[in-house]
């Protein structure tokens, strides 16, 4: 079973540079492409470079000239730029480990059985060399968990984090 990785029209990407995204997913290991573009096969990763750090769980990285946004799977951080909504308690905070950790950096996307979401980002698990950013976020107290299914394989890893961190009063756990 493959997960589909649609490509999305981004405002100022050429049809060169999506052709180019394509290619270079087709060379990964993607098996044919279905109605939403190529399929990466599950347990795949891509590397890309960060380009943009939205906020505490969402960045925006460059595959071969295509910048796609990214939603980390499992965390959830508190919110500092969705519309309509104040900025949360440890917002700021989240948003600047986020920085801290991934800004201008490449990283490892790791995906799970989804990769999009009903916006159209894509979903990963995001590793910056050996260090594995969601966790990282959820043990620092940066970030709560949200396991939403199918896309569950570190949910337990992420409950274990943010038990430990509540216990200890760590981040959002001791400031909201």
């Amino acid at each position: 079973m493959g997960l589909s990785v649609g490509v999305r029209r981004t405002p100022g990407i050429g049809a060169a540079a999506l052709l180019a995204l394509g290619g270079w997913l087709l060379i990964q290991g993607c098996a044919g492409g279905g109605e939403d573009g190529p399929s990466v096969p599950e347990g795949r990763s891509l590397r890309a470079r960060v380009v943009r750090v939205v906020d505490g769980d969402t960045i925006v990285v460059s595959v071969h000239g295509a910048d796609e946004y990214v939603r980390y799977i499992g965390v959830d951080t508190p919110e500092t730029v969705k519309p309509d909504t104040p900025v949360q308690c440890f917002g700021p905070r989240a948003s600047a480990e986020n920085h801290r950790l991934v800004e201008g950096r490449t990283v490892r996307l790791a995906f799970d059985a989804e990769a999009r979401d009903d916006y159209g980002r894509l979903l990963a698990y995001v590793y910056t060399g050996q260090r594995f950013v969601n966790a990282a976020l959820v043990r620092g107290g940066y970030a709560r968990t949200l396991p939403i299914a199918p896309n569950t394989a570190h949910a337990a890893e992420f409950h274990r984090l943010a038990a430990r961190a509540a216990r200890a009063g760590r981040g959002l756990w001791g400031a909201c």
